[in-house]
């Protein structure tokens, strides 16, 4: 099921030979029905281990692990103490108070918009916030994606892997998913509310950066226009609420976090699947990789302006998107590619329109999904990070369908 129209012209259907090549469906089903199965008994034990001492696990981490950061920036800002926030000995202690001693220093690496946005989670107590996060984001994710694949959506929103870890993690890649998928899927439908949504991405930028590149090459003015004035009413709103000098702490904070997470690769590097990490793990310095990052960067951009300048079908583009941001941010980690789901249901939409084996598309759409629970492991296994040869498959497999298409519709 598609959302999209796409054009007549474009029915070039797979011969019974190359369909009968894809994955059984029902095979399908039954094996993520087993995995969601799976996901929630892991899901449970993890839980249970973070509740030893307190809400901690009694060594490091705390019930619901990184949404102690959520929770707690909205605490201090509903409260008035939001200049805590990017203070890491205050915000270190205050998040100590609520779960125990027991943690290691959390930070909160976000601008003060997400504190606006967020504010809610505070009128409730900490545990239960837990659950109405996960709920609400997740909720989001999939009344956005089934506007994308119908009746399957909810299997696919459960079943995602990323779902899992961003579950784990009490992680935002829900939240991030829902509004690129869902701004996507309303580009053409709705351009005002798009780009408000897109406008919302202000609190995650790095995940933004295909989107000016798209909705400039296609000429969504009215996109660009109301993503704009979005993020700066939210940043004016936090501004006014929180007083500049938040920002301030916030861009001091963000360039220790990033020479010390991103440059220097100490603590979670084996969780981020970018190409500057793979890089860095490599050998290389930080001006090569952020020199390759840089390439990389700018192949995804030009795909990217070029698919949306040419006005090619929909479920090109919009994965374009979603696939070429990968590509292209030096900081993703692997909870961030929940909004994979989307570009899984457009590659497998496309394959309905296309004479590429069906092999392709299944080995893309697998790779996708598979990231968030393999490379990680692989990272930990070699010391090396494999994230971008996930994504660089299913980019050339895009370009090439690109390609047919306009082959298939030549320019009159």
């Amino acid at each position: 099921m598609t959302s999209v129209d796409q054009p007549e012209r474009f029915r070039a259907p797979q011969s019974p030979a190359s369909a009968a090549e894809s994955f059984n469906p029902d095979t399908l089903r039954l094996a993520a029905r087993c995995w969601i199965a799976l996901a929630v008994i892991a899901y449970v034990i993890d839980l249970l281990g973070r509740s030893r001492v307190g809400l901690t696990d009694g060594i490091r981490s705390p019930f619901g692990d990184d949404f102690i950061n959520y929770w707690s920036g909205a605490y201090l800002a509903l409260h008035g103490r939001a200049a805590e926030v990017y203070d890491f000995v205050a915000f270190h202690g205050f998040e100590t108070s609520v779960v125990g001693p027991h943690i290691d220093f959390y930070h909160y690496s976000y601008p003060p918009v997400l504190l606006l946005l967020t504010a809610p989670l505070a009128i409730v107590p900490y545990v239960p916030a837990l659950f109405v996060w996960l709920a609400s984001t997740w909720y989001g994710f999939y009344r956005a994606l089934k506007f994308a694949a119908g009746e399957n959506a909810l299997l696919l929103s459960l079943a995602a892997p990323a779902m899992f870890v961003n579950a784990i993690g009490g992680q935002n890649g829900a939240l991030t998913a829902a509004i690129m998928g869902g701004g996507l899927l309303l580009v053409d439908r709705r351009p005002t509310m798009a780009g408000m949504l897109f406008g919302l991405l202000i609190y995650k930028p790095h995940l933004a950066l295909m989107l000016p590149v798209a909705m400039i090459a296609g000429r969504r003015w009215r996109v660009v226009v109301a993503a704009g004035v979005t993020a700066v009413l939210l940043i004016a709103a936090s501004m006014a609420v929180f007083g500049p000098a938040v920002w301030a702490e916030y861009q001091h904070n963000v360039s220790v976090l990033r020479t010390v997470i991103l440059e220097d690769g100490s603590g979670v590097w084996h969780r981020m699947v970018s190409v500057f990490v793979s890089v860095r793990r490599l050998g290389g310095s930080v001006e090569l990789s952020y020199a390759v990052q840089g390439l990389f960067a700018l192949a995804a951009a030009f795909v990217v302006g070029r698919s949306w300048l040419r006005d090619d079908p929909a479920y090109i583009r919009y994965a374009l998107v979603v696939v070429g941001t990968c590509l292209a941010t030096p900081y993703l980690q692997d909870y961030d590619v929940v909004v994979g789901a989307f570009a899984v249901v457009w590659l497998k939409n496309a394959q309905q329109h296309s004479q590429i084996s069906a092999r392709w598309f299944d080995a893309g759409a697998a790779m996708v999904l598979a990231l968030p629970i393999v490379a990680a492991a692989l990272a930990k296994w070699s010391g090396l990070a494999f994230g971008p040869l996930f994504f660089i498959p299913p980019f050339i497999l895009l370009v090439r369908l690109a390609m047919e298409y306009r082959r298939a519709n030549p320019p009159s």
